[in-house]
């Protein structure tokens, strides 16, 4: 058992410990992930204009701005390391709470952990391809590495400190040599203005690729109850997390506008290397897929741990699910939990495969269920402030109620987006919402009453 859960219930309430430094340095770190290495070729063709296309990055962060101070309203009034399922649990009761958690258990955590997979097998190919068919090499190196990081999880066996600093230095080294390649090449080759004249605009679809890459902002909900006097600070923080995180993915896709040019990017698997093969050749793009393929392997490790610990408070949760709240004392790891969600999502690496478009049927099947919760979150503020006005609220989200409307009518419309210009994969993901629902009924039936849960202890949003 984790040592801040006893008998289902915490332990230990959060107290404020991170400073405004260590607050935003965490929240960029968790956004800047693998994101930036694979969704620009995707908005690149979705836009079909370099202004289209930086303008939409640019968006994307205000998007954020607006979702991050809705988040840190009620984490600064409802301090709890539940998060989300702390909040929607106050305004909607345990019913939504439980559908939740199934929904990270069976799209949200499990689909990240496939995504993630699928840019490490398209980057590692890029090292060791298997045969001529990328899309197979790739799905067979997504499919080993969740086996392997699952396996190594199961038996205990967890990244030093050291090493995972080393997976962030990783990053930081890859995103720093694509934007030296970019402007570098830009020096040496002419300008032209770059713009593609057969595709087909759907800002709607570039937004789902560049909020994905966004991803993460949710993360403040953590970090705000535990921030050093919040209501001074956290206004601060999540300004200068969001303009950091704007302005890394500006210059970034910058960088790539001036090294290869609009159609190059939207006709690239694997962006980054290709960057760094027109400066350097193939050693350049072999260095560059070496380091974006250990720095995804960290944010899946991650994605993997602590995915497993929620899927393990499920668990002691809800009856039905009581095989999955067992915590195997020697191992010191909740091993039914990390089994469970390795097989959920070595599925969903199988049909990333089938689709042939492995990492875009993954957005497909985590966004519309995202979105869909992510806008009852955005609802909570709304309930909450209303239900509740005597509670205390260190942090008040600006333009009250404006702002929370604001987020929801862009959550409304990501999800409308979601639903409407991806593929398959959306409709797999929302039936597998939608069998939580049998589920809930059935757990409640075996519980014999309807037994309101504990917030879950843990918590996680990552890509």
């Amino acid at each position: 058992m984790e040592p801040d859960v006893i008998e289902g219930k915490i332990a230990a309430e959060p107290h404020p410990s991170l400073t405004a430094i260590d607050a935003v340095a965490t929240i960029v770190g968790i956004v800047v992930g693998a994101g930036i290495f694979k969704t620009p070729a995707i908005v690149a063709a979705s836009t079909g204009s370099e202004v289209g296309f930086l303008s939409i990055w640019l968006v994307g962060g205000l998007i954020s701005l607006v979702g991050v101070l809705c988040y840190a309203e009620l984490a600064t009034a409802y301090p709890h390391p539940g998060g989300e399922y702390h909040y929607l649990t106050r305004a909607f009761g345990g019913k939504m709470a439980w559908l939740f958690a199934w929904a990270r258990l069976s799209v949200m955590q499990t689909g990240s952990i496939a995504l993630l997979a699928f840019v490490f097998g398209d980057y590692f190919s890029q090292l060791l391809p298997l045969g001529e068919d990328t899309d197979r090499s790739a799905s067979i190196y997504a499919a080993c590495a969740v086996i392997l990081l699952t396996a190594l999880n199961a038996m205990g066996i967890q990244f030093s400190r050291w090493v995972q600093n080393g997976l962030t230095a990783a990053k930081i080294l890859g995103l720093a040599c694509v934007c030296l390649a970019g402007f570098t090449l830009a020096r040496t080759q002419t300008p032209v203005l770059d713009a593609m004249q057969s595709t087909s605009k759907s800002y709607g679809l570039a937004a789902i690729f560049v909020l994905l890459t966004y991803g993460g902002w949710s993360e403040a909900a953590y970090i705000s109850a535990e921030l050093r006097d919040a209501q001074r600070n956290m206004t601060g923080v999540l300004v200068w997390s969001i303009a950091a995180i704007a302005s890394i993915f500006m210059l970034v896709n910058l960088a790539y506008l001036k090294g290869l040019g609009l159609t190059a990017i939207a006709r690239s698997d694997v962006v980054a290397a290709e960057l760094m093969r027109r400066l350097l050749g193939e050693t350049g793009a072999q260095f560059i897929s070496l380091l974006i393929a250990v720095s995804v392997l960290g944010a899946m490790n991650g994605t993997i741990f602590t995915g497993a610990r929620t899927t393990y408070a499920l668990g002691r949760d809800f009856a039905l699910f009581s095989w999955l709240g067992r915590w195997h004392p020697k191992i010191d790891a909740p091993i039914n939990a990390l089994l469970v969600q390795g097989a959920i999502a070595l599925a969903l690496v199988g049909l990333g495969t089938l689709t042939r478009q492995g990492f875009s049927s993954m957005v497909d099947y985590t966004a519309p269920v995202f979105w869909f919760f992510l806008l009852l979150v955005g609802l909570s503020l709304l309930v909450l402030r209303s239900r509740e006005p005597e509670v205390t609220r260190p942090f008040r989200v600006p333009l009250y109620p404006l702002t929370p409307l604001l987020f929801c009518a862009t959550c409304i419309y990501m999800l409308q987006a979601s639903c409407t210009q991806t593929g398959i994969g959306a409709g797999v993901g929302i039936a597998a919402l939608l069998v939580g629902l049998p589920i809930l009924l059935l757990s409640r039936a075996i519980a014999g009453e309807d037994k309101k849960p504990e917030p879950i202890a843990r918590a996680n949003n990552g890509d």
